[in-house]
């Protein structure tokens, strides 16, 4: 009770919530014309046109106009040049209903947001910001809202850096508090230090409990299959086409799924595996957004095969594609994950005769269940390549002991029985070391790959 009440202060009201209310957003994208800085994969209008997309995923938010301006350094202090700040400035001003200025940018210095907040006399957010607020509306869990409370805390502390380098400015030098011997800032990073400590503390619990589920879930022997990709690219509607589970509801939205979840599943020789379904990616994700929830997708490490979902008709693909694989590197996977990975191309009913360019990509569609069937006996070849599993097909006699051992040490799929001989063709999915103690222990059994 006294861990369940502590959970329950860490996972109160965020003071960096907007708020309930609706937002009128302006969007403003500083496109990088030159230089390093400019990615060569992609255009200003695709990347204003996700951060919309990013912006109507949330509630009572409204995009009021969006607005493409040519910069050269979008870090520095105004992220503009003069004139262009000037003319931008004057038409935020200009714009009715405008409540929230939407700056395209990974993330902006809590001194940068208060000057432009100043200039704007409106609400100012970064990518990071809104992302942030986009998991805060869709987490479910206490595991995700904690991960949340833990990605917010550099933006608290750097909130704090300049709310005291303020109060220095109106009171000319530092004051102690109450005589305490302690700086406003000392005292409030005091505060924020622990309350990191204790969600760090209270997530490693979780995650304790869920390699404990772990553990349990290897003794039952079902492979496991991560579902990945960028978010909105069809993971949740794939997974539901691969598992007929009537329950998963996917959403066309971004960060529809926040929590990892597992769902049961049949290969075509009747295997069962749990498909993982977990956190879509973005790119310009800040990094310790998505280290945040490196405890959630720590699962990945531990699972047998990834699927990699792409929504092949976005045209942004192969962007979204290096952004996923870039992550998935960062998380330093197995490297034999890596290289057995899927690649999924999804959404194919949407482009009339699609063929992958890729060698090995599967063309499927999700939503109408095209190509499923090639998918799953892909999985299946996968899954038995690296779990060193067996399908065998064995004739044993009912009278000895066989029968009942296999249904104890291996999967039995099927059991033929023929009565005239007393005889039954019994077949099975089993592990190597399993298949090699059976061969010990009945050295005359006839036996027949599937």
């Amino acid at each position: 009770e006294e861990d369940e009440a502590a959970l329950e202060e860490l996972l109160g009201p965020s003071p960096l919530a907007p708020g309930p209310g609706a937002q009128g957003v302006a969007i403003v994208h500083p496109a990088v014309k030159w230089g390093p800085r400019k990615s060569p994969h992609t255009t200003a209008e695709l990347q204003i046109a996700e951060a919309v997309a990013l912006v109507d995923t949330l509630q009572n938010w409204t995009v009021v106009d969006k607005i493409i301006l040519p910069t050269r350094n979008p870090n520095k202090k105004f992220v503009f040049g003069k004139g262009n700040f000037q003319v931008l400035t004057e038409k935020i001003k200009k714009l009715p209903n405008v409540t929230a200025v939407f700056l395209n940018v990974e993330r902006i210095s809590s001194l940068t947001k208060k000057e432009l907040e100043d200039a704007w006399g409106v609400q100012v957010f970064d990518r990071y910001t809104v992302v942030l607020h986009i998991f805060r509306c869709n987490a479910r869990t206490k595991e995700a809202k904690l991960q949340i409370a833990l990605a917010e805390i550099p933006l608290l502390r750097s909130n704090l850096k300049n709310e005291a380098s303020q109060r220095d400015q109106q009171r000319g030098g530092s004051r102690y508090i109450m005589g305490s011997g302690e700086t406003f800032l000392e005292t409030q990073s005091r505060v924020l230090k622990e309350r990191e400590l204790k969600i760090r503390n209270a997530l490693e619990k979780l995650r304790r409990k869920r390699a404990v589920l772990r553990t349990q879930r290897r003794k039952c022997e079902f492979p496991m299959v991560s579902v990945m990709g960028y978010t909105n690219c069809g993971k949740t509607t794939l997974i539901k086409a691969l598992t007929g589970e009537a329950g998963i509801q996917p959403k066309d939205q971004l960060f529809a799924t926040l929590d990892i979840t597992a769902h049961a599943g049949y290969l075509p020789s009747h295997m069962a595996v749990i498909y993982v379904d977990t956190i879509g990616f973005l790119t310009d994700l800040p990094h310790n957004l998505v280290e945040s929830f490196s405890a959630t997708l720590e699962e990945v490490a531990y699972s047998d095969l990834i699927v990699h979902v792409r929504d092949i008709t976005h045209p942004e693909t192969i962007l979204q594609k290096a952004t996923v694989l870039s992550v998935l590197r960062n998380l330093n996977l197995p490297s034999h994950l890596l290289d057995s990975m899927v690649e999924v191309h999804n959404k194919v009913d949407l482009i009339e005769r699609y063929k992958p360019a890729e060698e090995n990509a599967l063309a499927v569609s999700a939503l109408y269940g095209h190509g499923l069937e090639e998918l799953k006996q892909e999985i299946e070849k996968k899954i038995l390549a690296v779990t060193g599993k067996k399908i065998l097909t064995i004739n044993i006699n009912l009278e000895g002991p066989q029968l009942s051992w296999l249904y104890k040490e291996a999967t039995v799929q099927e059991v033929e029985v023929m009565p005239e001989e007393g005889t039954a063709r019994v077949k099975v999915i089993i592990s190597s070391s399993a298949f090699g103690r059976y061969r010990n222990l009945f050295p005359s059994s006839k036996i027949s790959m599937s």
